[in-house]
């Protein structure tokens, strides 16, 4: 049952009540008074601090049905974090949507390119502004009980905290807005890593262990959004307590097979700790629930879905799946790992998850047919591969929306954007940093043992063993590493091996350019990316040279423009743009 739907905010929270003004809008919309919205009195009981609450939730996918961008303000980050990376393109074809081409070209100054920005910045601030118009409502309703007073605050500091934490990840240098701030002219120079901190802190102190409904943050998901934020800011030897203990101790657990996680019939599992709780035919006559800012990412043409096309995974990604004789990642041994340049046959083994992550020509796309060269827009373009996590299988009947503009892509199937295994490998991460191997090598083996319960099957079985004599599509081999392998016997070694399985077992979902920022090699991967890339999509010769600058998106010029006060803008932008 999907408990935190978006028809709630139609009722509730469309006003912020007491909150910031809303952002990226001109001076005349700033100054003119909200018309039709609900008053405060009206909304200043539980009811409205629980929809305010529900509100801040429904911005985890990014979309507002208030007008401005669709595709830029995703929550899942297919944009800032996959297309602009070396997991995909932005796929379909060559001008549509020329501002994610701009973006995946790394041309991030261009007047289409700041409006995808502005966009995603906007969904950003409405989400912590729905999150502070919350607490705001709270301090003044008096008869709610002290243990909901609680627990609804942890909530709404947690989103506050993960809603600064998405646009830290963007541009770092970020204002940090409360419910005590009147004015959204804040400057950008104070760090808020801190803040983000302080606020997650006291979720954890609020939230209870466990909670009712599917979708609400509880402790342990505060604990581990926490430890995300310790590992981006490098704080490894702070973060690694946190992550043993979530890993350890709660009640989270990989999902039996990797199919599961992303599967429209098995939802609200074991490994979701954070996701966007979609819904479809719920009400809502435009199907605003239902994934709408990735119902672009489908195959188009000639597949069943007819659209869209975009999110097409990269010849580099499809690469790296290869596996050696061993049935351990290839490009650990083999400097030539990514001289394939075209779908990878039977006999190439291939671990099991590409299946589940790509879609290949002559490979069952789940149960919707066997994926085709008229499943793609463009292949000369952007290549011959689809995404396939962001579908759901024919057999969720319930899964497809029957309102809304292209409503056979807006679905039911909940967008993670934080799962188990993303913090173990975390874990893994901060082990190594910690100078033991092994225990990643533990935790990495877990991972790699679950992606070999099941491979994509035939049509009518999705699900199969990977050896099973009916695939005759490919070679799946898969294995854990042995205590003496190579790859975790010195800490370079296993920092590698970790960071390859992260990008194995995350691609496709959102991650991929903020953990090479992170780790400091985003210049080095992507320069050497485009210049293999550019020779199998000729699009890439026009990419700019990579630089420092690329380490931080620029901050939209229409948020400097709107911080001015007496002539200065408050925010600063980043370095080099």
């Amino acid at each position: 049952m999907k408990i935190l739907t978006k028809n709630v905010k139609q009722i509730a929270a469309v006003v912020l009540v007491g909150g910031l003004l809303t952002f990226a809008a001109c001076d005349g919309f700033l100054q003119t008074p909200p018309q039709g919205t609900l008053s405060e009195s009206v909304l200043q009981n539980q009811n409205g601090v629980r929809g305010n609450l529900v509100s801040a939730y429904a911005m985890l996918d990014g979309f507002t049905d208030n007008g401005g961008g669709l595709w830029g303000v995703a929550g899942s980050n297919w944009i800032f974090g996959s297309a602009v990376s070396d997991d995909a393109f932005k796929g379909s074809e060559s001008g549509d949507q020329q501002a994610i081409q701009d973006l995946e070209m790394f041309i991030w100054n261009s007047g289409p390119s700041d409006q995808y920005l502005q966009d995603r910045w906007t969904a950003l601030y409405d989400g912590a502004t729905r999150a502070n118009a919350t607490l705001k409502l709270l301090a003044n309703v008096e008869d709610i009980p002290q243990a909901d007073q609680d627990r609804i605050t942890g909530e709404a500091r947690a989103l506050r905290a993960h809603y600064h934490f998405e646009a830290w990840k963007m541009w770092r240098n970020i204002p940090y807005f409360t419910e005590e701030d009147e004015d959204f002219r804040k400057p950008n120079t104070e760090p808020v890593i801190p803040r983000i901190l302080e606020d997650l802190d006291a979720a954890i102190e609020l939230l209870p262990p466990t909670q009712n409904d599917p979708g609400r943050i509880d402790e342990w998901q505060a604990k581990a959004l926490k430890g995300r934020v310790l590992m981006h800011d490098r704080q490894f030897s702070e973060a690694l307590p946190v992550l043993r203990d979530v890993v350890q101790n709660s009640p989270y657990e990989l999902e039996p097979n990797y199919w599961e996680v992303f599967s429209g019939l098995s939802e609200n599992g074991s490994e979701e700790m954070l996701a966007f709780e979609a819904t479809v035919n719920d009400g809502d006559p435009n199907g605003d629930n239902g994934n709408w800012p990735d119902r672009l990412n489908f195959p188009h043409a000639g597949s069943p879905f007819g659209c869209c096309g975009f999110h097409q995974p990269s010849q580099n990604l499809v690469n790296a799946y290869q596996v050696d004789e061993d049935g351990l990642p290839l490009p650990l041994s083999d400097p030539n790992w990514n001289e394939p340049d075209g779908n990878l046959g039977q006999d190439v083994p291939v671990d099991p998850r590409l299946d589940w992550v790509v879609g290949r020509d002559g490979v069952p796309f789940l149960d919707w047919g066997v994926h085709a060269p008229g499943w793609i827009r463009s292949r000369e373009f952007a290549g011959p591969y689809s995404v396939k996590k962001t579908v759901y299988e024919q057999a969720c009947s319930s899964c497809q929306s029957s309102v809304g503009w292209s409503s056979f892509q807006l679905n039911s199937k909940n967008r993670h954007l934080l799962r188990f295994a993303d913090v173990m490998l975390l874990l893994a991460e901060a082990e190594v940093e910690a100078g033991d191997p092994n225990a990643a090598r533990l935790l990495v083996n877990q991972i790699r043992e679950r992606a070999a319960q099941a491979a994509q099957g035939p049509l009518d079985d999705i699900v199969v063993d990977i050896d099973d004599p009916r695939i005759t599509w490919a070679n799946y081999q898969i294995s854990t590493y042995p205590p003496d392998h190579p790859a975790f016997q010195t800490q370079d070694a296993a920092r590698e091996a970790v960071r390859l399985e992260r990008r194995l077992e995350l691609a496709m979902e959102g991650h991929r350019l903020f953990d090479l920022r992170r780790w400091d090699i985003d210049q080095e991967t992507l320069t050497e990316f485009v210049e293999v890339e550019e020779t199998r999509r000729t699009f890439l010769q026009g990419a700019a040279a990579i630089e420092s600058r690329h380490d931080l998106f620029p901050i939209p010029s229409e948020e400097i423009e709107l911080s001015q006060q007496n002539g200065e803008s408050k925010l600063e932008q980043n370095p080099g743009w």
